[in-house]
């Protein structure tokens, strides 16, 4: 079921790409094809890389946040996250850029991880698990 709920997911996020790239962040994607390369792309990336983040930030997280306890720090660190694969995934794709920097980096990456979440909720294909869980799950059933 991840599998095809992945591929549902695929073009949806491309669409959502190409919204952010419509809204005045600065993020630019040349055509459909370089969307839905980079809703790969970001999805691959944040698949290898969540883990070698969470923990190379972990300790300035578990310091900043007391370990968890104050929620917002963590919030802050997943977002950090995820600017760093949208922009990642940005310097990789030829077609993708981000024409402020970091600055188009964390608009366009709160903005496409919102309409993200909204748009596959309401259309039922949201996953309640991270996509390294799905991974390692049909790893161990295979």
């Amino acid at each position: 079921m991840g599998s095809l709920v992945w591929l549902l997911q695929w073009p949806i996020r491309a669409v959502v790409l190409l919204i952010v790239a419509w809204l005045p962040l600065g993020v630019e994607v040349e055509s459909f094809g370089i969307a839905l390369l980079a809703a790969v792309v970001i999805g691959l990336l944040g698949t290898l890389l969540i883990w070698p983040l969470k923990a190379l930030m972990a300790l300035p997280w578990a310091i900043t946040s007391l370990g968890g306890i104050i929620t917002p720090v963590s919030w802050l660190y997943n977002w950090a996250i995820t600017v760093i694969l949208f922009g990642l995934a940005a310097w990789l794709i030829q077609g993708f850029r981000l024409k402020q920097g970091l600055l188009s980096a964390v608009l366009g990456a709160v903005v496409y991880a919102v309409l993200s979440a909204v748009i596959l909720r309401m259309l039922g294909l949201d996953v309640d698990f991270t996509r390294v869980s799905a991974v390692m799950s049909a790893v161990v059933a295979a």
